[in-house]
């Protein structure tokens, strides 16, 4: 594995550990505003990440296929969609801003469950970006180094406001700096791990490419819709997440054209 694709898979953990450091440099929680204008941000960034970083070229891969090409993006965004819906009723797990958990009953600290949460928003897209660096190493013509890369920086632009929201509610709860700090960073290592375990898989069944990447996309979008979208619209003056997700949106479009 070359170093640019190891730093490729880095990219994302190292946005989330920079926005959990906030937490050293800010005194007082994020306003209910600003997080719901991060959340919005980082949900538009996902919704074109899954469309074109994962379903587009998994659709161009399937050409042959003719106009049953949608059909293994059709497949694979379906089971991602249900792999997450299954972690989502096995782990217990608090999302931030509310008072009861979801999954399994369990005698878990709060914190943890906030971090369990968020990790669970985390792993979707570290399997994202290991199954576009997997396809960039099998040498798939549909998939380019600009736009793995592309993809792993648009994941970690959006990486770094959610450590900041995880961080600093986690220390106005009375958690000293340094344990939010850790509980930030804990929260985004699953994205590294679970690109490497993807790039493994995926390196035995290359055929299956075009299923991996809209399982990915089925996994990021799962996500934005039960936790991020809710999120983002919550409260009053929710207009701010909007604006933000339309933000994210054209970003994360503009670096994958670019880039790509």
């Amino acid at each position: 594995m070359g170093t640019g694709i190891v730093s490729g898979l880095m990219i994302p953990f190292i946005g989330t550990s920079l926005g959990a450091a906030c937490v050293f440099f800010m005194k007082k929680e994020l306003k209910a505003g600003i997080q719901r204008a991060l959340t919005g941000f980082a949900a538009g960034v996902m919704v074109a990440a899954s469309i074109w970083s994962l379903i587009i070229p998994a659709m161009e891969q399937c050409a042959d296929m003719g106009r049953l090409s949608f059909l293994p993006s059709f497949a694979g965004f379906w089971l991602g969609i249900l792999f997450l819906l299954l972690l989502d009723s096995l782990i217990p797990h608090l999302h931030l801003n509310t008072e009861k958990a979801e999954g399994p009953k369990a005698s878990l600290k709060k914190t943890t469950m906030l971090v369990l949460a968020v990790t669970l928003h985390n792993l979707p897209e570290g399997m994202a970006v290991g199954v576009v660096y997997a396809g960039l190493m099998s040498g798939n013509a549909m998939i380019t180094s600009g736009g793995a890369l592309a993809l792993a920086l648009g994941i970690a632009i959006q990486n770094f406001p959610e450590g900041a929201i995880i961080s600093m509610p986690l220390c106005a709860e009375g958690n000293g700096k340094v344990k939010a700090f850790i509980y930030g960073v804990l929260s985004g290592a699953v994205e590294p791990v679970g690109a490497a375990l993807t790039m493994v898989a995926a390196g035995f069944i290359v055929p299956a490419m075009p299923y991996l990447l809209s399982f990915a996309a089925g996994a990021m979008m799962y996500v934005v819709v039960e936790e991020l979208i809710p999120e983002m619209s919550a409260g009053e003056h929710s207009n701010i997440g909007v604006v933000m997700f339309a933000l994210g949106f054209t970003l994360m479009m503009a670096l994958d054209v670019a880039l790509g």
